[in-house]
């Protein structure tokens, strides 16, 4: 499978900036089972490149100068395959006992406790089937709709509102997983609509398995209960969203806010 992906980022100000710096994770990673054949990122200012603290390729931008607008698009052509049972088999740098930790967006508050308790049965460990059906209780409690959360918005807030999107779904699988203590990590990246009927960016987890031919991490996307495939185009790890966001930064200035994001997905 090859993906042609584009992805377009602008914001819009209403007021003269003087300053902007943003944090970019918009190169696919490169893993056993997916490379970029052609990949760049068009921005104004000055890009820095880096690896960040989870391995994932980053830039930082850096804008100086009055300005209304920043635009960071960024495209190319991305070569997938779909990993056996959705084992990312990939050498780590550390322990999967970093992706322990509970955060913010994913505290295992009681709502949260219970709900791993009740799906997710086994404390320590778990199997990819005992994942899968972990997800599909996440989608059958929390109702994928467009807009009815933010990016601020806790794994428990969502499961308690019961609607919300990928990364809402992530996050409280993500919650379930910490409070039975079972490593876990957030995914950012991409889907081939034709796959879902979604075309933006998305979120997954990756989970550690004790299968009994296997151990190590399993890719897991609980908006639709599946193991990840060649749909799937990965840009980032972290904890939450918070560490794996695909642009993120500050500025000085600029009075109100516009953002406009485009994503386009296409088989090629």
């Amino acid at each position: 499978m090859q993906l042609f992906i584009r992805h377009e980022t602008i914001y819009r100000y209403s007021a003269p900036v003087t300053y902007t710096i943003q944090q970019l994770r918009l190169t696919p990673r490169a893993e056993l089972h997916q490379h970029a054949i052609s990949w760049q990122i068009k921005t104004a200012g000055q890009r820095h490149a880096y690896i960040d603290a989870y391995g994932n390729p980053s830039h930082t931008l850096t804008i100086t100068g009055q300005h209304h607008e920043v635009a960071i698009i960024a495209e190319g052509v991305v070569e997938l395959s779909t990993p056996y049972q959705g084992r990312i088999t990939d050498p780590d740098t550390f322990s999967p006992l970093v992706f322990t930790v509970p955060t913010r967006l994913t505290e295992p508050v009681p709502a949260i406790m219970d709900f791993a308790q009740k799906h997710l049965p086994d404390s320590g460990k778990t199997s990819t089937a005992a994942l899968l059906n972990l997800a599909a209780h996440i989608r059958g409690a929390v109702e994928y709709q467009t807009g009815a959360t933010i990016v601020t918005t806790s794994a428990s807030d969502a499961l308690l509102l019961g609607r919300g999107v990928c990364q809402d779904h992530a996050h409280i699988m993500l919650a379930c997983c910490h409070a039975r203590g079972i490593p876990a990590r957030y995914v950012s990246g991409y889907i081939d609509p034709e796959s879902t009927g979604h075309a933006d960016s998305h979120a997954w987890v990756d989970v550690w398995v004790e299968d009994a031919d296997y151990s190590g991490w399993v890719s897991v996307d609980a908006t639709h209960a599946v193991l990840m495939t060649d749909s799937y185009c990965r840009l980032a790890i972290g904890r939450d969203y918070d560490s794996a966001a695909p642009v993120r930064g500050v500025r000085r200035g600029g009075g109100l806010e516009t953002l406009s994001v485009t994503v386009q997905v296409t088989p090629r």
